[in-house]
């Protein structure tokens, strides 16, 4: 995909606008890691703005979270966010919300469920971001 962004695969919108990555779950990921999105370098994350909206509540018996991160840690960005309540769930680390100098930074989520199986769920779960565009 073309980003006129030389070495960088990120999306980049117009600038001096807000830009974000959304990805769409189901209760079939369960288990699985997806891949969100690209991030380009020196993006700042709007914390706030940034987690998963739960649409219809995954009804696993036990457990029904998300972590959301990136390839090197699966649960930077967001650790056991739950699914199970409709709504919107914020990301929750305390870490650095401003991606590195070096390269792009691919955003991670895996979908946690245990118990019985589900039979509901859908949310997405939305990155939004600030790209380093003032140069």
């Amino acid at each position: 995909m073309a980003t006129n962004q030389q070495g960088s695969l990120a999306r980049y919108n117009t600038p001096q606008q807000i830009s974000y990555l959304r990805k769409a779950i189901t209760l079939a990921d369960g288990g699985k890691t997806v891949t969100v999105g690209i991030l380009p370098p020196n993006a700042i994350i709007l914390k706030p703005l940034s987690g998963v909206s739960v649409h219809t509540v995954f009804n696993a018996g036990t457990t029904n979270t998300l972590d959301v991160g990136t390839t090197a840690d699966g649960d930077f960005y967001g650790t056991a966010l739950a699914l199970g309540t409709a709504g919107f769930v914020p990301l929750d680390e305390a870490v650095s919300f401003k991606t590195g100098a070096n390269g792009d930074t691919y955003v991670t989520a895996t979908v946690n469920m245990s118990g019985t199986a589900a039979t509901t769920g859908s949310a997405d779960i939305i990155v939004a971001f600030i790209p380093n565009n003032d140069k």
